[in-house]
């Protein structure tokens, strides 16, 4: 049995209003069903705006009256202070639908600007960029942010490359999105300028020093604020020991070759952005290969340090090599799903993971990624299908 629609369940009231007043009308003055007609307005605010509710209101004041002048009680004291009431319930509760409407427009209004805002930040990175295929995933702590504290973004280099940065910001949620803009704009900004890595990242980190007082939280969150981040340069044409990464604190990505979970360690990590302000030297990059077939797995440590509710930390390089990995798409699915499982909740903690692969390609292009990955929520969410 299909359950009734939106205005079948507003007819409910005035279907009532009509049963109350035939009721009265019927039993007499013996039994006064009129008090009840306050049912109508009240009912028809929880199921329409304030026109209806309003409409509502005047049909039980009106049938109340219909009532008294039917039974003749118009000058009964009882009576009258019955159709006061009943006017004076049904104007507060349409005031009540009046101030709740505007309330939802202004809260509507405010929660459009912020996702716009939102995405126009973290721009939904391409699906395929040059040789690498992309799946990605975000999940933010907070239920009302798209994004937060943890950041990702893609583009090319001058040069036949393309460079990648995920981090995360100490914090979470929409009180972190200004640390993560700096790092954004830095990263898009300095990806085409700077020849090396090295200069980037120093790039990076000038601009986190610079600028992360002024839209740091302090009043909120007093402590020391700094972003961990991981920046690569994947060649086009990477002949082994081709691609590089300089890691600055940040959670070290899983490399899966030929079925096979490698944990790619800084051999001398760098402290996090807007810890230090020394430049990035040479001997800062970590070199590694990347040939056709392999995939990386890069995520922030809401992944890795989200627990199950008997407080396990999810082990995702385990996990990881116990999945298929035929596409990021695939590999993303399983991770997803499995996440969800083991949280069994809300997470603590903002998320973003990507998945790259590198794959054959004859020129660098560009396929914008479908918005549908933008954000998965965890409760009632739908994993992104494999291909």
């Amino acid at each position: 049995m299909e359950p009734p629609s939106g205005r079948g369940l507003v007819a409910i009231p005035f279907v009532l209003i009509v049963t109350i007043t035939v009721l009265d009308v019927y039993t007499g003055s013996d039994v006064q069903l009129g008090p009840l007609l306050v049912i109508a307005p009240a009912l028809t605010a929880s199921l329409a705006g304030t026109r209806l509710t309003a409409l509502a209101g005047v049909l039980a004041v009106a049938a109340q009256v219909f009532i008294v002048v039917f039974l003749g009680t118009v000058t009964t004291p009882n009576r009258m202070a019955q159709i006061i009431g009943l006017t004076v319930l049904s104007a507060l509760v349409v005031f009540m639908r009046f101030v709740r409407e505007r309330r939802d427009r202004a809260l509507s209004l405010a929660r459009s600007v912020a996702e716009t805002a939102q995405r126009v930040l973290l721009r939904p990175p391409p699906r395929r960029i040059g040789p690498l295929q992309v799946a990605w995933l975000y999940m933010s702590a907070q239920d009302e942010a798209e994004i937060g504290g943890d950041l990702f973004a893609f583009a090319r280099a001058a040069h036949a490359a393309t460079r990648v940065v995920i981090g995360d910001v100490r914090g979470n949620g929409l009180a972190a999105i200004g640390e993560a803009s700096l790092v954004l704009g830095a990263f898009r900004e300095g990806a085409h300028r700077y020849a090396t890595l090295p200069e980037l990242v120093t790039a990076l980190e000038e601009s986190v020093s610079r600028n992360l007082e002024d839209v740091a939280d302090t009043e909120h969150d007093p402590g020391e604020h700094f972003i961990t981040c991981l920046v690569l340069e994947i060649p086009d044409d990477a002949p082994p020991a081709a691609a590089e990464m300089i890691n600055c604190g940040h959670p070290p990505p899983l490399l899966v070759h030929d079925q096979r979970v490698t944990v790619l360690h800084a051999r001398q990590p760098l402290p996090p952005l807007g810890v230090s302000e020394r430049p990035i030297e040479d001997d800062g990059i970590d070199p590694f290969t990347f040939t056709c077939g392999d995939m990386l797995v890069l995520y922030t440590d809401g992944v890795i340090e989200a627990r199950s509710p008997s407080g396990a930390f999810y082990p995702l390089a385990e996990r990881v090599a116990s999945f298929p990995t035929t596409s990021p798409d695939t590999l993303l699915h399983h991770i997803h799903r499995d996440l969800l499982a083991h949280i069994g909740g809300h997470p603590a903690d903002d998320v973003a993971l990507l998945i790259i692969e590198c794959a054959p390609s004859h020129r660098p292009h560009l396929t914008p990624h479908p918005l549908g990955h933008y954000r998965h929520h965890l409760n009632g969410s739908t994993p992104p299908p494999g291909r």
